[in-house]
């Protein structure tokens, strides 16, 4: 007996904290409102409506008040689709009562399926209660296009054929040919002051100087090398060495041979097909090997060798020259014939 009057009390105990609960839950959710409304229940197909969500709250008394909106999917049913939502507003109503509270978004809803759509509820969850706060259904009408089925069906009227001259063109691009005009005149401007006023340049007459015969040039290298006296003054090397770059120059200017690039035995070797005759071939023979001797060899050769050497060299070039004088008459003559 003792055990079942301990339940009882338990009990009594449990249903009076529910019902404490139930009246608190009850008093807090009066003072939250949740709407949807449309500005319009009848709309033809294609057109928008707009549909208002608002949510009315206090926060007096300390209460920490937390809105969660519903998400907005793209359709809130198959036949009702979301074409856009404003962003979220929140305003105090009434300026003496600064603890109440009006939350709003706008959403731009559509149909193309003619009938009677209806929206469900939109839940606004607060403080994170699961059950929310629903707004009311909405019922919306969505009417089809009126045929007039008296008329007969008609075919789709060509496109209607209208003039269009050049005339009318003109009219049209006004800006565009008066732009045009206006730079193909600017542009005649400038061509004209620019070929007014440019100078004429001096006609640029070219002189051709006439080549130095290779002969020529050599024999006045010799001079001066015979009037330096090298070799009188024990300068062998550098009188040999000046030299052989004379006449190594002379044949390149007059046989095209790079002689400054080879050895004495390339030169000699490269003679073999060239129209000289043999005692200036040994004439050169003789200045180019006196000459390697004396560079790499510090040979010392005589007075008289070294003036051999020299004069070699003007019998080597004379010996030559003769050949390129005698192909320069006979060019002459072959012109003066033709």
């Amino acid at each position: 007996m003792k055990f079942k009057m301990k339940n009882i009390k338990l009990i009594q105990t449990t249903l009076l904290l529910c019902a404490t609960l139930f009246i608190s839950f009850a008093s807090f959710a009066q003072d939250i409102k949740a709407t949807a409304t449309l500005d319009s229940n009848n709309i033809k197909i294609g057109q928008q409506v707009k549909l208002k969500l608002s949510i009315q709250y206090k926060a007096d008394n300390g209460k920490h008040i937390k809105i969660q909106w519903p998400e907005i999917p793209d359709t809130l049913r198959k036949e009702v689709e979301v074409a856009g939502q404003s962003k979220l507003d929140t305003i105090i109503p009434d300026k003496n009562n600064p603890v109440q509270f009006i939350q709003s978004k706008t959403l731009y809803i559509t149909s193309f399926d003619s009938g009677y759509w209806a929206i469900p509820p939109f839940k606004f969850m607060v403080n994170g209660d699961t059950n929310g706060i629903l707004t009311e259904p909405l019922l919306l009408q969505v009417g089809g296009m009126t045929v007039d089925t008296t008329i007969a069906i008609k075919d789709i009227k060509p496109p209607y054929e209208q003039s269009y001259t050049f005339l009318d063109w003109l009219k049209d691009n006004m800006y565009v040919v008066w732009g045009t005009l206006i730079a193909l005149i600017v542009t005649l401007v400038i061509i004209y002051i620019v070929r007014r006023f440019r100078k004429v340049k001096p006609e640029v007459i070219m002189v051709e100087v006439p080549k130095i015969p290779a002969h020529v040039i050599a024999y006045e290298k010799l001079e001066k090398l015979k009037s330096d006296k090298l070799w009188q003054e024990g300068k062998l090397k550098l009188y040999y060495s000046s030299l052989t770059d004379i006449v190594r120059e002379y044949i390149e200017n007059r046989f095209k041979i790079q002689a400054l690039e080879q050895t004495t035995d390339e030169i000699l070797y490269g003679f073999r097909n060239v129209a000289v005759d043999e005692d200036s071939k040994a004439k050169l023979k003789q200045v180019l090997i006196l000459s390697d001797l004396v560079k790499f060899a510090k040979e010392q050769p005589t007075p008289t060798e070294n003036e051999d050497s020299l004069a070699n060299s003007y019998a080597f070039i004379n010996g030559t020259k003769k050949e390129e004088e005698e192909k320069s008459k006979q060019a002459i003559a072959n012109s003066k014939q033709g």
